[in-house]
């Protein structure tokens, strides 16, 4: 193999510390970014909270005349990267001239710790609280004999999260006998305290199987429910009966009239079939709304206005003081400390505003597009992907991404994701084109609609759209149908 040497000349992408930080904050969501902007004061003199009378000057806040920080780079060619795209839409110089390296002023992408609660305890999230913490606590309020508590901590520890019993009698009565000296637990020992375990709340736990949950709840209902009485019974003598849904034999078994049966039925299906979902091991998710979006009544017709939330987040400024003592010309390296994080605060600024900039242009365009959807709900969705909104707002569709990922838009119908907004499209009969969410509205509102006694089959659906010059096949039907959890048609056979 013969060596030899070649000269290669190349383009090649470098990202600045800079450039990462705004392309972290654009994707990062509100509660994130909250934390990034407390982390920022934490770590920069630089940085500190306006007071509320200052909140108006905070949106112009003079971020220098530095020539250095107005440099801009010439726009990427076509057929970059996704994040050359994104730098290119930032509008944002390639590099800031620094005398010390990043690490040594601003620790990114290390969320701040909280302090310390109690053991036990999550002020925060609240449904922390697993279902074996639950009921342990009910059993330690409960008066019992110890060693029945030892036999009611063993039965509790044997409940899965759905709340259900999972070792028979026979094993707990066994897993406990070590606790006794030796002295034995039997099997009816252990049923009399799974009695009382199965009164604490949820209502339900503790039961063996569905039947035995169900006559649980029944029972811890007042004698007074309506069609109570027919309800017990129908669950304790009928069970495989009804669960088939054979409603000519629920009818001649249980001697009940159909009204009398239907109401039985509705109120078994009111009963919770996994009662521990109720208190759970799971986290819950606070949405903070990143854009509102209102209806201004003083025009002839209205028009949707778009405002940014400026209540999710601390409003920031350049600490006077600290860049007062900053000195051109000196050296040394308390003066180089603070000249490095005046810019470092000029640009994290500057990044936060660049965010609600494109954020805000972003939400309006997707607004004017879906007016439909505003005014008449989901079945007056339009097609949208993300090259529209690029196009409209001459930005590269990774920015598009990034903007709307994790952002969350207040309307008069509820709070959505942007990306809620963004749908395929599927052809009509005429050339037209609507939105496959709209088509899951329709779709919707067909089974919400059905005949209880005859629920629309997939191919019926398909011939209803066609009736409107929307050309679906039964398989794209069935698909959407699944995706919105709607059972098939022989399973929402309603009994009646």
């Amino acid at each position: 193999m013969k060596q030899s040497l070649s000269l290669r000349f190349g383009q090649q992408m470098k990202m600045t510390p800079q450039l990462q930080q705004a392309i972290r904050l654009m994707q990062l969501s509100s509660m994130e970014l909250n934390l990034e902007i407390r982390e920022a004061l934490e770590t920069n003199p630089m940085l500190e909270l306006a007071e509320d009378d200052d909140l108006g000057d905070v949106a112009t806040e003079d971020l220098g005349s530095d020539p250095e920080w107005e440099r801009r780079e010439e726009s990427p060619p076509d057929g970059e990267s996704e994040d050359e795209g994104f730098i290119e839409d930032l509008g944002i110089p390639d590099e800031l001239p620094v005398d010390t390296s990043w690490d040594d002023v601003y620790q990114a992408s290390t969320p701040m710790s909280p302090p310390a609660l109690p053991e036990g305890v999550d002020f925060d999230n609240p449904a922390s609280e697993s279902l074996a913490d639950h009921l342990l606590w009910q059993l330690n309020l409960s008066p019992m004999p110890p060693q029945d508590k030892l036999v009611a901590a063993a039965i509790i520890e044997a409940i899965d999260a759905d709340g259900m019993l999972q070792l028979d009698l026979q094993d707990i009565a066994e897993s406990v006998v070590g606790a006794f000296g030796g002295h034995g637990v039997s099997a009816e020992d252990v049923e009399a305290v799974l009695a009382r375990v199965q009164q604490f709340e949820p209502a339900g736990v503790g039961a063996r199987n569905l039947r035995e949950c169900l006559l649980l709840q029944l029972h811890q209902l007042s004698p007074d429910t309506p069609s109570h009485d027919d309800a017990v019974s129908l669950v304790e003598r009928h069970f495989d009966t009804l669960a088939r849904s054979d409603l000519n034999a629920l009818a001649r078994a249980s001697g009940l009239d159909v009204d009398a049966l239907q109401r039985a039925i509705e109120l078994i299906r009111s009963l919770n079939p996994r009662p521990g979902a109720a208190v759970g091991d799971f986290d819950c998710e606070y949405i903070e709304p990143d854009v509102f979006v209102r209806k201004d009544f003083n025009g002839d017709r209205g028009r949707w206005l778009v405002e940014l939330n400026t209540e999710s987040l601390p409003a920031l400024r350049i600490n006077e003081v600290y860049a007062g003592l900053v000195r051109r010309g000196d050296g040394s390296a308390d003066n180089a400390f603070l000249r490095n994080n005046l810019q470092d605060a000029r640009w994290f600024l500057k990044s936060l505003r660049n965010r609600n900039e494109t954020l805000l242009k972003v939400a309006t365009q997707i607004v004017e597009r879906q007016r439909g959807f505003l005014d008449h709900g989901e079945e007056a969705m339009k097609p949208l992907v993300l090259a529209d909104i690029a196009n409209a707002v001459g930005m590269h569709e990774s920015t598009i991404s990034r903007v709307t990922t994790r952002k969350y838009m207040r309307t008069p119908r509820g709070v959505f994701e942007l990306k809620y907004f963004f749908s395929s499209h599927v052809g009509t009969a005429t050339g037209g084109e609507v939105s496959s969410t709209a088509i899951r509205a329709l779709i919707k509102r067909y089974v919400g609609e059905e005949n209880p006694n005859r629920p629309l089959s997939d191919s019926r659906i398909a011939s209803m759209l066609r009736e409107r010059n929307i050309a679906v096949a039964r398989r794209t039907v069935a698909k959407y149908r699944e995706s919105m959890a709607i059972p098939s048609s022989n399973d929402r056979r309603r009994l009646v």
